[in-house]
C-alpha cells in the first residue's frame, strides 16, 4: 500500500469513530461520561474489552515471540481466567455495593485519604506511561508508513494521534468507548483472521483441518513447560503470574473496571467478565497461531525479520495484497486506539474524582472542569510521547520504563488485599512511603534474582513479590488495638 492509500484508510476509519461519537455523545453529562448512565449492554462491554486488553504492543509482540517462546504465553492466559473469576466474585461485588465511580474510593473508606490518593497516583503514573508508550509505538509506525512520505514532523504526528482520540471521546467518554471498542475489536480480529487465511493459502494448507494438523505437529506449538523451575515460562509461575496480572492490571485498574461499572447491575457485570475471559483465551490462541504461521512463512521465503518486526514486515509485502495490508493497518490502529482511548477517559475520570474531587465542586461548573481536565490529560500525553522520542532513541529503554511503570500496581495489590481479606487498621499517613519502598525493593530483587536465588529467573511473578512486600510493609504500620 502507498502512503496516500494508508492515509485515506486511516482517515475513513476515524470518520466512522467520530460518527459513532456523534450518536452516542448527544447526552453531554458527567454521568454519561464517567459511567455511561449504568446502562451499557454487558455483551458489548465484554466484546469491546477484548480490544482494550490487547493493545498494539500485544498485536505485534505476541505473534513475534512465538519463534523463541513457542506457545508458552498461553499458560499466562490460562492464569488470566482464574484472575477474572476473582474479579467477578470478589472485587465487582465490592465496587457495586459501594456504587463507585472511581474504584480507588474504596481505599478512602477502608484506610483513609492518603491511601486513597496513593492508589490514585499509582494508577495515574502507570496509565500515563503505559498509554504514552503504546501510542508512541503506533505513532512511530504511522510516521514510517505515512507521514515521512509527506515530510510531516513526528511531533505533528503525535498531536494528530491524540487529537483524533480527543475528538471522539470528549463528549461521550466511556459511553462512546463502549461502542468504539466493539468496532475496534472487530477490526482487530478480522485483521488476524484475514492474515491467517492468506498465510494458510501461501503455505499450501487448504482447510481448517490442515491448519490444525500443521500447528499441532509444529515444535513451536508447545504450550506447557514443567521441566525447569528456573525458567521464566515454568507452568506454575506463568499461571500464577497471569492470575495476579489480571487481578491487578484489570481488577485494580480504573481503565478496565470503568467499563464493567457501566453495566446495569452486578449480575450483568459478572456475566460480562466471565464470558469475556473465556473468549479471550480463543483470541490469544488465534494470535499464537498467527505467529507460528508468520514464522513459517518467513523461513520459507527467506525473510529475516524477527520478533516485533515480523508481523509488520510480512503484512506490508506487495505479494500479500492490498486487502491483507489494509486489514493489518486497521488492526494495528484499532488495537492501539482501543486501549489508548479508554486510558484517556479513565485518566480524566480518576483525576476528576480522586485528585480534584469534582463531586465537591459546585454543580454548575463540574462539566466545565471535566472538559478542561480531558484537554489537559490529552496535552500531557502529547508531551510525554514527544519526550520519549527526544530522550530515548533506543525503544528498548522505553520498554524498560514501561515495565517499571507496572511496578506501581504492586502497592495497589497490597492495599486492596489487606483491605479485603483482613480487618487490620493502618496508620494512613505512612502509606505513601510503603508504596515507594516496595516497588524499589522489588526492582532490585528482579534485577539480581539470578545471582541471589541460585539461577532462579523471575518473570511476571515480580508483581506478586511487589504486592507481598507492600502487604508486609502495611502490616508494619498497623494501628495497635486497644
Amino acid at each position: 500500500m502507498t502512503a496516500t492509500q494508508i492515509l485515506f484508510l486511516i482517515a475513513g476509519y476515524f470518520v466512522v469513530l467520530i460518527l459513532i461519537s456523534y450518536f452516542t455523545g448527544k447526552e453531554d453529562s458527567n454521568d454519561a461520561f464517567f459511567k455511561a448512565n449504568k446502562s451499557a449492554p454487558w455483551y458489548l462491554v465484554a466484546f469491546g474489552m477484548i480490544g482494550a486488553s490487547l493493545s498494539g504492543v500485544t498485536f505485534i509482540s505476541v505473534p513475534g515471540a512465538v519463534e523463541t517462546k513457542q506457545f508458552g504465553y498461553l499458560q499466562v492466559v490460562f492464569g488470566y481466567l482464574f484472575g477474572y473469576i476473582v474479579i467477578a466474585y470478589v472485587l465487582l461485588p465490592i465496587y457495586y455495593k459501594l456504587n463507585l465511580t472511581s474504584i480507588y474510593s474504596y481505599l478512602k473508606d477502608r484506610f483513609g485519604v492518603v491511601s486513597y490518593k496513593t492508589g490514585s497516583v499509582a494508577f495515574l503514573i502507570s496509565r500515563v506511561v503505559g498509554a504514552s508508550f503504546r501510542l508512541f509505538l503506533v505513532a512511530k509506525v504511522l510516521q514510517l508508513l505515512v507521514f515521512d512520505e509527506f515530510n510531516i514532523p513526528f511531533a505533528i504526528t503525535v498531536i494528530i494521534t491524540i487529537l483524533l482520540i480527543w475528538l471522539y471521546t470528549f463528549k461521550g467518554g466511556i459511553k462512546t468507548i463502549i461502542f468504539t471498542d466493539t468496532l475496534q475489536t472487530l477490526f482487530m480480529l478480522i485483521s488476524v483472521v484475514v492474515t491467517i487465511v492468506f498465510l494458510a493459502s501461501a503455505l499450501d494448507l487448504n482447510d481448517i483441518s490442515e491448519v490444525y494438523t500443521s500447528v499441532k505437529e509444529n515444535t513451536m506449538s508447545k504450550v506447557f513447560f514443567f521441566n525447569d523451575v528456573n525458567d521464566a515460562q515454568y507452568f506454575i509461575k506463568s499461571v500464577l503470574s497471569g492470575m495476579f496480572i489480571t487481578i491487578t492490571m484489570t481488577g485494580l485498574d480504573q481503565d478496565m473496571m470503568q467499563k464493567n461499572l457501566t453495566c446495569k447491575n452486578l449480575k450483568e457485570a459478572q456475566k460480562n467478565m466471565l464470558s469475556f475471559s473465556v473468549v479471550l483465551i480463543f483470541v490469544n490462541i488465534l494470535f499464537l497461531v498467527l505467529g507460528l504461521m508468520l514464522t513459517e512463512y518467513a523461513n520459507t521465503h527467506g525473510i529475516t525479520a524477527k520478533k516485533d518486526d515480523l508481523f509488520p514486515t510480512i503484512a506490508m509485502l506487495p505479494e500479500i495484497g492490498v486487502l491483507t495490508s489494509a486489514f493489518f493497518i486497521l488492526g494495528l490502529v484499532a488495537a492501539a486506539y482501543s486501549s489508548a482511548d479508554s486510558a484517556l477517559t479513565s485518566l480524566t475520570t480518576s483525576f476528576c474524582i480522586d485528585i480534584i474531587e469534582i463531586d465537591k465542586k459546585p454543580t454548575e461548573i463540574q462539566k466545565k472542569i471535566r472538559k478542561r481536565t480531558h484537554v489537559l490529560i490529552s496535552v500531557l500525553l502529547v508531551f510525554v510521547i514527544i519526550a520519549f522520542d527526544a530522550i530515548f532513541k533506543d525503544v528498548s529503554v522505553i520498554w524498560e520504563l514501561f515495565k517499571a511503570a507496572g511496578y506501581t500496581y504492586g502497592p495497589l495489590l497490597g492495599l486492596f488485599a489487606l483491605g479485603i481479606f483482613t480487618k487490620t487498621e493502618i496508620k494512613d499517613k505512612y502509606v505513601w512511603i510503603i508504596a515507594i519502598i516496595a516497588p524499589i525493593i522489588s526492582y532490585f530483587i528482579n534485577a539480581y534474582s539470578v545471582d541471589l536465588l541460585n539461577g532462579y529467573q523471575i518473570g511476571f511473578e515480580i508483581l506478586i513479590i511487589n504486592g507481598l512486600l507492600t502487604f508486609l510493609g502495611l502490616i508494619l504500620i498497623r494501628r495497635k488495638q486497644n
